[in-house]
């Protein structure tokens, strides 16, 4: 049911062969766009775009000697492709090759968080159906409350996911933009025709004004849409650890054939699951923090952003990603036990049923608190004596002159807190 991490498709956008392609797919769009223009031949275009390539190695190499990446890079494409190698990178400086080519990265690790979300909302929205009728207790202050259902809780958390997929577009657009402005964003030695044109054909939108940069206020937009949906799946798995709690014991990880808890006591079924998702969820919100530190750069552009860069891209949206298909084999193999939820919401005796009482009281005409305090002096028995909540009230002779044994015995009815599910669903899932 769970399964270690096998989506290598992640992971594989980051790696240097990918980043190094993305940064030849730039520059080739550019030398077409120059092509265009006239200001490269035809047969020039056709040699770079039939032997343009590179060696990781090699540029690796390379670097060691030029301690620059990009010069690095374009010294071995020129190795392939010869003489003709003179037109690529013209009128270019690197960051037009670094940002242009990073947007492309995010952008299409982003898709891939965005499809992982949509899954993650599917097993939501199946196990809410499943259980939109199954009464548990609600808790606040994680005391008992009132009676909720755990197809509700489910339904709330696909809610939640469904703005955090809205989130993940608007950051995927917000991202999706690239330069090809050259030396501090003037567009000096080029027509802006060619960033329009790079732009378009690699899939995103030109930078309405760039230093020799992409502000990275957008940069920081996308790792903090990370952060937040990594709290969300946080606030899921926290939950779900408080409910595998033997005290509780309400719901469970999946526990499977072989499984050991611990090494030490063989009895031991620990929710591993959800507690490694809540150190997770510290790791993306820290590469958050790190993306907004990147946004106040010196002037019309420093470096300091890209030793951060290198780290957050890869780190974060692996990370995400491997929190969302966890998350969806959690969600989907959860086992929940009903009888323990039903067990648990009568524990307190009744005193869920308090406010009822305390609003039938105050339809007699008493005050607020004069009905607060008939209800809460019978309900204080409960916890302090262990009473039973119902005899209290039907014992007490003030309130009995205000309220009839069968308006208390209608009180004491768990379909009253359940009337309005089939409507909350409806506003959650006909939307």
């Amino acid at each position: 049911m769970i399964e270690r991490y096998s989506r290598p498709q992640m992971a594989e956008i980051w790696t240097q062969q990918n980043k190094y392609q993305k940064w030849l797919d730039v520059e080739i769009a550019a030398c077409e766009a120059w092509a265009k223009l006239g200001k490269i031949p035809p047969e020039s275009l056709n040699v770079i775009k039939e032997k343009a390539n590179f060696d990781v190695d090699k540029v690796d190499e390379i670097e060691k000697v030029v301690k620059h990446d990009v010069i690095a890079f374009l010294t071995s494409v020129a190795e392939y492709v010869g003489p003709d190698s003179r037109f690529i990178h013209m009128g270019m400086t690197s960051s037009d090759v670094l940002d242009t080519s990073y947007a492309m990265l995010l952008k299409e690790s982003g898709e891939m968080i965005l499809d992982g979300i949509r899954k993650l909302m599917e097993a939501l929205k199946r196990r809410a159906m499943e259980h939109k009728m199954t009464p548990m207790m609600g808790r606040s202050h994680a005391i008992h409350a009132e009676p909720v259902t755990f197809g509700l809780k489910m339904a709330i958390w696909y809610d939640e996911m469904r703005r955090n997929e809205a989130r993940m577009e608007r950051a995927i657009d917000v991202i999706s933009v690239g330069m090809i402005s050259g030396a501090v964003g003037t567009f000096a030695h080029m027509p802006m025709e060619i960033e329009e044109t790079v732009c378009k054909n690699l899939g995103l939108k030109p930078a309405p004004a760039s230093t020799q940069i992409i502000q990275r206020d957008r940069h920081a937009e996308f790792f903090t849409t990370l952060a937040i949906i990594a709290s969300s799946i946080e606030k899921f798995a926290v939950e779900i650890r408080h409910l595998q709690r033997t005290e509780v014991y309400e719901a469970e990880e999946p526990f499977t054939k072989g499984q050991k808890g611990s090494s030490a006591m063989p009895h031991k079924r620990n929710p591993v699951l959800s507690e490694n998702l809540t150190g997770l969820a510290r790791l993306v919100r820290g590469y958050a923090l790190s993306a907004i530190e990147n946004v106040p750069l010196w002037h019309e552009r420093d470096i300091s952003h890209s030793s951060v860069e290198r780290v957050i891209g890869p780190d974060a949206t692996v990370t995400l990603d491997f929190m969302l298909h966890r998350t969806i084999g959690l969600i989907d193999g959860l086992v929940v036990y009903p009888e323990n939820m039903m067990k648990n919401l009568n524990q307190m005796k009744g005193l869920v049923y308090s406010q009822q009482i305390m609003l039938k009281l105050v339809d007699k005409g008493i005050t607020r608190e004069e009905a607060y305090s008939f209800v809460q002096r019978n309900a204080m028995k409960v916890w302090e004596e262990g009473a039973d909540f119902k005899e209290e009230l039907l014992a007490d002779a003030d309130l009995m002159k205000l309220l009839s044994k069968d308006e208390i015995e209608e009180a004491f009815n768990l379909e009253y807190y359940l009337k309005n599910i089939d409507n909350i669903f409806k506003r959650v899932f006909d939307n």
